[in-house]
This record gives C-alpha cells, sequence and structure tokens, in this order.
C-alpha cells in the first residue's frame, strides 16, 4: 500500500507563535461539493457560520501551498491543501516569565511558571510556553517533548529541530527520564515516609479531578519528607509513571493534600481567570537523562523557588 506523501510546508508563517491550520481537501466520490467554498462551508459553517466562512475567503484568509489566496469560487480538487489562521479569542496574560534553564542546537530546557500551559489546548493558545518560547527565542520549529501540567511549575524540555523530536519523545514513553518534584503539603508526623505508593489511577474525559480505585496499579511514586515547619513540610516526589494528576492523587491519599491544589481532596470553584495568588505548591525541579543525538549524561535543576516555602 502506498503511503500518503508529506504534506508541503506551510506557505504562512507562524502567528504569535501557532502555527496557521492545515486543511487537505478529501475524496469527493458523491460530487458534493462543486467548488471550494461550499466544502469549506460544510466543514466549518457548524462552529463559526457560512457567512464567517466565505467572509474569510472573501478577506484572502484561505491560501494554497504557493501562498495565495484561494477564492471561494474555485473548482473543488480532492487532495488539494489548504492553510489558515484562526482568530484567538482574548486570553488573560500569566504575569510570570518562561525561564530558560539551559540552550543548545539541539534542545532548549525551560522554566515554565505556574499557571501556564505547555502547548495550545483548550482556551489557553497563545498564552502558552511553547509559543511564548517560539517568539522570544526566534525558534518557530520549537516543540516540547513531554507536557506538564498547567497549574504545576518546573522543567519542560523543548525539541529545536523537527527531525529530532522523536528520540526526545521516546525518553519520556520509555521512562527514560528521571524526574524528580517537590512539593509542599501538610506535615503528619503520623504518616510513615518514605514509601513509594502504588495504585490504579482513573482519569475520566471530562471530569476535572482523577480518582483511584481497585485493581492492578497503573502508577507508583516515590513520597520523602525533606523537612518540616511547623504544620508544612516540604517534600520530594519522584514518579516512575506519567498518570495524569498523579503525584497531586498520591499526596491526597496519603493525607497530605499539596498545598493550594483546586482539586484534592475537593474540587474547589473555579478560580477568576487573573487571580495568580495561589499557585500550586508543585515544581519539577529535576530532569536527569542521557542525551539520545549526542549520548551525553545530562541532568538539569530548576532555578524556580515555592513560593509556600522561602528560604530560611
Amino acid at each position: 500500500m502506498r503511503g500518503r506523501r508529506k504534506p508541503p510546508v506551510s506557505p504562512l508563517p507562524q502567528r504569535d507563535g501557532i502555527d496557521a491550520v492545515r486543511v487537505r481537501l478529501p475524496e469527493d466520490p458523491e460530487g458534493r461539493w462543486a467548488s471550494v467554498g461550499e466544502h469549506l462551508a460544510d466543514r466549518f459553517g457548524g462552529a463559526i457560520g457560512a457567512d464567517r466562512v466565505a467572509g474569510m475567503l472573501d478577506a484572502g484568509r484561505f491560501v494554497g501551498a504557493d501562498g495565495v489566496a484561494v477564492r471561494g469560487s474555485e473548482p473543488y480538487a480532492a487532495g488539494r491543501y489548504l492553510w489558515f489562521h484562526r482568530d484567538f479569542a482574548a486570553e488573560v496574560p500569566v504575569p510570570f516569565r518562561v525561564g530558560v534553564v539551559y540552550r543548545d542546537e539541539r534542545i532548549v530546557v525551560a522554566d515554565k511558571p505556574h499557571f501556564l500551559a505547555t502547548m495550545p489546548r483548550g482556551r489557553h493558545i497563545t498564552e502558552t510556553a511553547v509559543a511564548r518560547l517560539r517568539r522570544e527565542l526566534e525558534l518557530p520549529a520549537l516543540q516540547p517533548a513531554h507536557r506538564l501540567d498547567r497549574l504545576t511549575a518546573g522543567l519542560v524540555l523543548f525539541v529545536v529541530r523537527p527531525e529530532d523530536r522523536g528520540a526526545y519523545q521516546t525518553l519520556f514513553r520509555d521512562r527514560r527520564v528521571r524526574k524528580e518534584y517537590e512539593a509542599v503539603a501538610p506535615y503528619d508526623p503520623s504518616v510513615a515516609l518514605p514509601r513509594t505508593v502504588r495504585s490504579r489511577i482513573v482519569k475520566e474525559r471530562g471530569v476535572l479531578a482523577a480518582r483511584e480505585e481497585p485493581g492492578e496499579a497503573n502508577s507508583e511514586s516515590y513520597v520523602e519528607l525533606v523537612e518540616h515547619r511547623g504544620a508544612l513540610g516540604r517534600y520530594r516526589l519522584a514518579p516512575a509513571t506519567g498518570r495524569t494528576h498523579q503525584l497531586r492523587v498520591h499526596m491526597n491519599a496519603l493525607g497530605l493534600p499539596i498545598v493550594h491544589d483546586p482539586l484534592y481532596p475537593v474540587v474547589a470553584a473555579e478560580a477568576s481567570a487573573d487571580d495568580f495568588s495561589r499557585p500550586l505548591q508543585l515544581l519539577a525541579r529535576v530532569l536527569e537523562f542521557t542525551d539520545p543525538v549526542g549520548g551525553e549524561p545530562r541532568r538539569f535543576a530548576s532555578a524556580l523557588r515555592l513560593s509556600a516555602w522561602p528560604e530560611g
């Protein structure tokens, strides 16, 4: 079976660090669409309205592989590629910078602040770490090798060249990256630590919080108390697996919910989009691995600190 040819490169530059959307016109054996405009109206009209689609065509917002604006009246041609930029809704700026811990020709290791998503998703598009770094470092091909939750701060590995991305993603997929986190949570002398926590975690689509349920464990975290001050403790966490919200779920199961966690043990009312006053006290502190391209050992440490545990 012959594979599909690689799509051509986008003729449109990024906008605000975000790639243009690529559209491939599908096969049309029933002859439903006589023109490009008819297909685009069917394809996107339900989401933004046929009039809006027609307006975008009239404004030259859709272009072909040659970068020339496409007219809605052009004959339909299956397999043709088109590109356009989406209209982004206004986003509340996250008022914290993305630090760069390390950079070379292959990778960028960044210190992502709390409240900033790693990559575009849902209502967070331009206010994401990858979009910011593409703009600030002038690296339009930059891509994350893994994802760090929006509410968690700390180290994220980005790949500079598309041809290297698979090698670095494989490191995370195959669990060949040692990750160490730091958390601030209640101190309870009755909780015996250090210990390894194993459980079965289930996260349903559309449900904010994950849950533990009986069955074969699919998650594992090492939890160690580093020090305590009064009612709070500083903990070192080392996940062996990467389930959604794993560390937060395991700390809550120990009776030590992480400070300012809006989901565990109770799902709190959603905070205002511009309320950055209660950051989750969880930090991705260390990344350690053998570089899959150069073969050298790599170890990176975050320069960030958790606000609930000021340096004494």
